[in-house]
């Protein structure tokens, strides 16, 4: 078998996955650049994992059955999950569909790695082989990061903050996988057949919640965001709870700082209403435009923020249903 095939039968198959992955996604947010970006970051998790573990094989004296089985599973997802937990905690990631293309984008790029440094180590025309490097080992190292990828979404999703132990048992889930994927527990050839049907069923689970979620999102926060903006703009506010509370806290900030909080209120709404309206154009297959005037009240909201304060934007917070998902709708209207 000549090398172009061994590359293409052992490289080929994450990728197309991947590409399917990127495909269904119906609301496009996860831009072409940011998956390169994610596959060369598992390309470099990739070398510094070959380089630790080098290290570490000749340190422990382990023989590598043994490390392959609990060291290296340990090494390899921690350095795989180092970029999808920075993506995350940054809010930019949006939904659960984009958590699971940047942790399988991730996981393809660092199997690319392994699978080619493979590729050069073992000479043989077994095209099984290859076969089973592409779907078993190859799909492995993606899944392990959808795993932890959509986990930590999830789970973030629910409780509102951004800590990193929510991160833990995606990554610990992500061990236990792939130590028991080195344990040879089945022949390498009924492992790939198990992959190829679990993978395909975590993708539909993790499409389906994302798909779910969005809808709930767009709409209740949709209706919320255009009440609070209708009254914002029409001066009912006042008679509103959040005008009342608003109010109350003339007494312990300043009357231009309470302005002030009113038009921060006021530009966050804005800009979350057209974060939404993004959203559903995409759905629909429409490339909304380039606002020129979005730089200009990306500052106004910088200089409101400091003119209110860490305490005055404490105070209003409540109100701006600022989760992980709303922080991430700004940054997608840049």
């Amino acid at each position: 078998m000549i090398e172009l095939g061994k590359i293409t039968v052992s490289l080929f198959p994450v990728l197309a996955l991947l590409a399917t992955l990127i495909v269904l996604d119906s609301y496009k947010l996860v831009t072409l650049l940011s998956v390169l970006t994610a596959i060369g970051a598992g390309i470099i998790a990739a070398g510094l994992a070959m380089l630790i573990n080098g290290i570490l094989l000749r340190q422990l004296g382990l023989e590598m059955s043994t490390y392959s089985r609990y060291v290296a599973p340990v090494i390899e997802e921690l350095l795989k999950s180092m970029y999808v937990i920075v993506l995350i905690r940054r809010n930019r990631v949006g939904f659960i569909v984009d958590a699971a293309i940047y942790g399988f984008a991730v996981g393809a790029g660092f199997a690319l790695v392994e699978n080619f440094v493979y590729l050069l180590s073992l000479d043989t025309s077994n095209v099984m082989v290859w076969i089973i490097r592409g779907f078993g080992t190859g799909a492995i190292h993606a899944s392990t990061m959808m795993l932890l990828a959509t986990m930590s979404k999830a789970m973030l999703d629910r409780r509102g903050d951004r800590n990193v132990i929510a991160f833990v048992p995606g990554l610990i889930l992500a061990i236990i996988v792939h130590s028991l994927y080195n344990h040879f527990l089945l022949s390498p050839t009924l492992s790939t057949i198990m992959i190829l049907i679990v993978l395909p069923l975590l993708v539909i689970t993790a499409f389906d919640r994302s798909e779910r979620a969005t809808r709930a999102w767009l709409g209740s926060g949709f209706d919320a965001d255009q009440e609070l903006l209708r009254m914002l703009t029409t001066g009912e506010i006042s008679e509103s709870r959040i005008g009342k509370y608003l109010t109350s806290l003339q007494s312990r900030f300043p009357g231009t700082v309470v302005v002030d909080m009113f038009c921060y209120l006021r530009l966050h709404t804005e800009l979350a209403l057209r974060a939404k309206g993004i959203l559903m154009l995409r759905q629909a297959g429409i490339k909304s435009p380039p606002d020129p005037e979005m730089q200009a009240k990306f500052e106004e909201m910088r200089y409101l923020e400091r003119s209110i304060g860490t305490t005055g934007k404490l105070a209003i917070t409540p109100f701006l249903h600022t989760s992980d998902r709303d922080l991430w709708q700004l940054n997608m209207v840049k």
